[in-house]
């Protein structure tokens, strides 16, 4: 019996504590992703999180209406989310925008529940992003959803081994300024993670990039094809030689004839599978690439 609620606790996350009616069986346990879809008790805890990190702090700032301090970014929201008039915005009143809000969150669909949720998350002041993204993604892992917050994109990655990779890669190329490196991881993020139109192929495309660019940092050599940057890098600090192989092959699938860089073949398609795959490899690369020669003094 042990045994057998140590695998369910496991399957449904850290965050998740059996209640009795679950333990006796009068009521099942969730332990499948939420994939195409959202609960009421994920989009419940969802809307708590926008809520206090947003919604509430509204009326904290105001008195008998809306005051500057928001609404530049009620007008930015009606205008650039949900494309309504901005003469139509209930300033007047906090709790009328409340009520707006909540009215449009519990009709949306799913994918569309993320959007806002995401587009909160880039609004910057007066948003707490790293309080928000954070409480979203307990709320996105307690309640089984299949997406999570990595960096201000919701990303369909749910193992926190390789969001934590991701997220790594894309803090220390932003610290180190390599505006180059983080816009491709950024860009392998944003067409993995788009719930409508995902483009896997040129996903690969981005993560690879972002790993050919960091060699061309490193090896100062702005002519140099990944494989002849890896041969300069490796001169320099010194590379495992199983990494280094299995790196060049890993760039050999993606320029060979038929692969990712050529034309588009029908029969040669990419899957989520394939693109999440390569942005974790391709990070995780990054991040190691990045601390091999800051140790050799080769990048500040």
């Amino acid at each position: 019996m042990i045994a057998v609620l140590g695998s369910v606790w496991l399957a449904c996350g850290k965050g998740f504590i059996m209640r009795f009616s679950e333990r006796m069986g009068k009521k099942k346990v969730r332990c499948e992703l939420q994939v195409e879809s959202m609960d009421g008790d994920l989009r419940n805890g969802l809307w708590n999180v926008l809520y206090v990190q947003m919604l509430s702090q509204i009326k904290a700032y105001s008195y008998s209406s809306v005051d500057d301090y928001w609404r530049p970014v009620l007008k930015f929201l009606w205008h650039e989310f949900f494309k309504l008039p901005i003469d139509e915005i209930p300033l007047g009143s906090a709790y009328q925008v409340q009520i707006y809000v909540k009215d449009w969150f519990f009709k949306a669909e799913w994918y569309e529940v993320y959007d806002l949720l995401e587009f909160v998350a880039k609004l910057g002041n007066p948003i707490n992003a790293k309080k928000y993204k954070s409480g979203c993604n307990d709320v996105l892992e307690r309640e089984l959803s299949a997406y999570r917050f990595v960096g201000d994109e919701i990303a369909p990655i749910t193992d926190k081994v390789e969001t934590d990779e991701i997220e790594e890669a894309l803090e220390t190329a932003g610290r180190h300024r390599f505006k180059g490196v983080r816009a491709h991881l950024e860009n392998a993020l944003g067409k993995l993670s788009d719930r409508k139109n995902p483009d896997y192929r040129n996903s690969i495309k981005e993560s690879i990039s972002a790993v050919e660019s960091l060699c061309i940092i490193i090896s100062k050599d702005s002519k140099a094809t990944l494989g002849q940057a890896l041969k300069l890098i490796n001169e320099k600090i010194g590379l495992h030689e199983a990494l280094k192989k299995g790196f060049s092959s890993i760039y050999g699938y993606t320029s060979e004839e038929g692969g990712i860089r050529h034309a588009m073949i029908e029969d040669n398609p990419c899957d989520f599978d394939d693109a999440k795959y390569m942005l974790v490899s391709c990070s995780a690369f990054v991040n190691y690439l990045i601390m091999k020669a800051n140790k050799a003094g080769l990048i500040k």
